[in-house]
């Protein structure tokens, strides 16, 4: 079957959305479908089977590099030779590129799926509007009848986006497909993070934004009784990166923390290194859509504290009510990560039901799930 991936650039660093893009991709074809991308170039040369042209968008070409995405120039003829080859056309994200090929592959009679990747909330919290309303409500309905609505199929990661889209009244049909985590591989890599005797190392992983909400860990540790002895690792990188050391100087200036918190980004082994090493996980995200980065923390047997939100789906990971917390509440993360430090046996017995736990998103599962979608929606 011949499947075109349309993404507005799938080699942007940083974004996990290219990320997911690339590997889909990749898993796809080892599992012996075509695929091609229509995308622009990357960066470091990287070459998509129809190339298109980088777009800057004047005024918020800036913002738009700080959340990790690029746009590309439409290009009528580049899009139509692409289109003619597929028998489906898959849609990444639903931005202008997308309804321009939305309306040429009506016209070349080519079905369309897609991927509900991201809420509009992601893509506003760096301008802090992503609690507009206005903003938030205008955007899900453009979506909905530029782009999703002409589409067969629309992948939902999670229940909790479906749901959020049958709200919303898209007419397309809905499908919960994760995305999919590569599978677990034990590595030898050593950690990182130098631990002292009689701390406990809690970690979170994330782009530092502000959907990411990482300041509501730092805010939690002054209500934290073990804040003293606990050592922060926040592994990233992003545009909210110098407004978190501040918070986190300061919480070492004032004393309450002992050990300065340490920021770093890390390679997949190097993480894992640090999973092992580590007494608690926290994802604090306030948006998200499916969380995986989550689910690869914790299937190596490490307990997690999570937030629960509307438009959060990472806290369907969580296997007890001492594994969450309302978003941006730091009293109550505070409380649950007092919790399981004063429960070590309950917490390594905890941690057993997470071992093993990222099998049911193994990646070729989701791909054989978006295979069957493929040819539902080609033969529909």
């Amino acid at each position: 079957m011949n499947i075109l991936y349309v993404m507005n650039n799938a080699y942007t660093k940083g974004n996990g959305l290219a990320g997911s893009c690339r590997r889909t991709v990749q898993y796809l074809r080892e599992a012996g479908e075509d695929v091609r991308i229509l995308s622009a170039r990357g960066e470091d040369g990287e070459e998509p089977d129809y190339p298109l042209p980088d777009d800057s968008i004047p005024v918020v070409h800036s913002l738009v590099k700080k959340q990790g995405y690029a746009f590309a120039k439409r290009d009528d003829e580049m899009i139509r030779n692409a289109v003619r080859w597929a028998d489906v056309v898959h849609l990444e994200e639903p931005f202008e590129l997308q309804i321009r090929v939305c309306k040429i592959a009506a016209e070349e009679g080519k079905p369309l799926t897609a991927t509900y990747h991201l809420h509009p909330e992601n893509f506003y919290s760096t301008v802090h509007l992503q609690k507009s309303l206005w903003f938030n409500r205008m955007t899900m309905l453009v979506w909905r009848e530029t782009v999703f609505n002409h589409c067969r199929i629309v992948q939902c990661p999670t229940e909790n986006v479906r749901k959020r889209l049958k709200h919303w009244h898209y007419k397309c049909e809905l499908r919960v497909i994760s995305n999919g985590m590569l599978p677990h591989k034990e590595t030898n890599a050593v950690s990182p993070i130098k631990q002292e005797d009689g701390t406990f190392l809690l970690i979170s992983t994330g782009r530092y934004s502000v959907e990411k909400d990482q300041i509501t860990l730092l805010k939690a540790m002054r209500h934290s009784r073990f804040a003293d002895r606990i050592q922060l690792v926040l592994a990233g990188k992003g545009p909210t990166e110098m407004t978190l050391k501040r918070a986190a100087d300061k919480l070492f200036d004032d004393g309450v923390l002992k050990q300065r918190v340490i920021f770093g980004f890390y390679s997949l082994p190097e993480l894992q290194a640090i999973y092992r090493q580590a007494d608690l996980y926290i994802h604090c995200a306030n948006v998200e859509v499916e969380g995986m980065s989550c689910m690869e923390a914790i299937q190596t047997g490490l307990v997690p504290i999570i937030a629960e939100g509307r438009i959060t789906a990472t806290s369907q990971f969580a296997l007890s009510k001492e594994s969450i917390y309302p978003t941006g509440n730091a009293k109550a993360l505070a409380k649950q990560i007092d919790f399981w430090l004063s429960n070590e046996e309950k917490r390594r017995e905890e941690a057993q039901r997470y071992i093993g736990m990222g099998e049911q998103y193994d990646i070729h599962k989701s791909i054989e799930q978006l295979q069957e979608m493929y040819r539902d929606t080609v033969s529909g």
